[in-house]
């Protein structure tokens, strides 16, 4: 009986024994990641791309003594002027504005209506080196006015840039790690985490309308010039030493 009961005891402190064991690995391993020390820091890059494309807003502005005057002739050259720029195929063609509003003298501290003025936009995409010569064209097409003119790469190119700004980035948070490490004689073993802070779409180069207004019924072509977009990306990288 003796025997028993201590058999049954000796087993019962061997079970107790290997749970605690059990026990105190997860805790170990826990303590251990715990001091994993960690260097963060974020990478800059950016990559510069030509401008191809150009977005451009054209208008018809008419004034007149009636309103139905002014909508009836605004939409003669709107009609005239839509023709023309699908003669050329140009890209995202669409009607951006359309306003019909009454024209007031005030002289004489007296307000008196003396007509009506209306304005229809349009707007619509083509390559920048097509663009002078489509400028001049349509203003003879019926165009009284030149708004909004900016200048972007192609998507293409874009997402290309893109890319390339998010290489550069990772390559600057690289070297940044690599020099405070060298100099705290310390070494790396591997990235811990990575993360993309933005790598986005430049925005559109945007161009003043006088530099187009004085120009557009000259007989030489208007000259259209593009420019650089500057494409940047952020990384920011953990990395463990």
């Amino acid at each position: 009986m003796w025997f028993t009961y201590m058999m049954s005891k000796f087993r019962y402190l061997i079970l107790m024994g290997i749970v605690m064991i059990g026990l105190a690995l997860p805790f170990k391993a826990s303590a251990a990641e715990q001091v994993v020390s960690t260097l963060t820091v974020t990478g800059q890059g950016t990559e510069k791309i030509t401008t191809t494309l150009t977005n451009i807003q054209l208008g018809v502005e008419i004034q007149g003594k009636t309103a139905t005057e002014v909508q009836q002739q605004i939409a003669e050259q709107t009609n005239s002027l839509v023709q023309f720029l699908r003669s050329r195929q140009v890209e995202q063609l669409q009607t951006t504005g359309i306003q019909l509003q009454p024209s007031y003298d005030y002289s004489n501290e007296q307000r008196k209506l003396i007509g009506y003025v209306g304005i229809n936009t349009l707007s619509f995409r083509l390559s920048t080196e097509k663009l002078g010569d489509l400028i001049d064209q349509a203003v003879q097409a019926g165009a009284t006015r030149i708004d909004n003119i900016s200048f972007t790469a192609s998507d293409e190119a874009v997402a290309n840039a893109q890319k390339q700004a998010l290489k550069k980035a990772v390559q600057d948070a690289q070297a940044q790690a690599e020099a405070v490490l060298q100099a705290l004689s310390l070494t790396a073993k591997s990235i811990v985490t990575i993360q993309i802070n933005g790598a986005n779409p430049p925005q559109p180069l945007m161009v003043q309308n006088e530099a187009f207004s004085a120009r557009s019924q000259d007989k030489v072509s208007t000259p259209i010039i593009g420019g650089e977009q500057a494409v940047e990306a952020s990384v920011t990288l953990q990395i463990g030493y």
